[in-house]
């Protein structure tokens, strides 16, 4: 699976007094998202920013050591505090805590890749990836975002909502979907369908839909009033595949997110989005 490639335009603040943190957010997560280091000068023109406010904010993130600057090529990177952040998160993410051993679990009775998402706005995020044993490892890693309407993960997140959440959930998707692969589904109409099946059956697929010769089983977690709040994928590669998937992936990958769900029923502080 990879990551989502598209740059947000700049939010638009909603309440008072909440502009400037918008754009240090914007520049954050401009930084994060593109695949090589920047200089200013391209984060300017790829922020849409002005430049004077560009310089302004990357050097309020620069003092804070939420970016660091290389210094020679004065290229930018996420900061050491931003990662000692987010390393805090990560660690005690109670719904992490709470699925890990299935996780572990479910990686060495299919022998694949597993992947644990929680939603982050019009994607998933990974907070949780444990590697196949196999030589052929994936590029994804934990904290990348990847989308809605072409993973497994995000698929299967999509199918359990509600009515309402769900359409609204699909009214906020880009337009036209980001087209990543031939099996890639285009547009609303085609992905709708696809919803409607995984809420039939209770998992989804991606079917080579972001990487070449990747197919990936995803299914959801729910908390205690039924509404998902994260989801679980395996990933294979479509040549060692094994004969019978459904016995050797979906059934292993539906039993454990079922013993999650029922870990988080079971434990009031769990219960909700806000476990992460």
């Amino acid at each position: 699976m990879s990551a989502s490639t598209s740059v947000a335009s700049p939010p638009t603040a909603q309440v008072a007094g909440t502009a400037a943190f918008s754009k240090f957010m914007h520049v954050l997560q401009l930084v994060a998202d593109t695949a090589e280091p920047m200089t200013i000068a391209e984060l300017s023109k790829l922020s849409g920013y002005p430049r004077p406010t560009v310089y302004r904010t990357v050097a309020a993130l620069l003092a804070e050591r939420l970016l660091a600057e290389h210094p020679h090529s004065g290229k930018l990177t996420l900061g050491p505090r931003l990662i000692q952040l987010a390393s805090r998160s990560w660690g005690r993410s109670e719904l992490r805590l709470a699925a890990v051993e299935e996780l572990k679990q479910l990686r060495d009775l299919t022998g694949e890749t597993v992947h644990l998402a929680v939603p982050n706005g019009q994607h998933m995020v990974y907070i949780e990836k444990l590697e196949s044993p196999s030589a052929v490892q994936m590029h994804s890693r934990i904290g990348t975002n990847v989308s809605l309407h072409s993973t497994s993960v995000g698929k299967a997140y999509l199918a359990l909502l509600d009515e309402v959440a769900q359409r609204t959930a699909l009214d906020a998707l880009p337009q036209p979907l980001p087209h990543y692969m031939p099996n890639t589904v285009k547009d609303l109409q085609a992905l709708r369908a696809q919803l409607k099946q995984v809420r039939q059956r209770g998992w989804a697929v991606d079917d080579e839909e972001n990487e070449a010769g990747i197919y990936c089983f995803g299914a959801p977690i729910f908390g205690r009033n039924g509404i998902p709040v994260a989801a679980i994928s395996v990933s294979t590669l479509r040549f060692r595949q094994k004969p019978d998937p459904e016995a050797a992936y979906v059934a292993p990958l539906l039993q454990a997110c079922r013993a999650i769900t029922q870990r988080l029923a079971e434990t009031p502080a769990l219960s909700s989005a806000d476990m992460l």
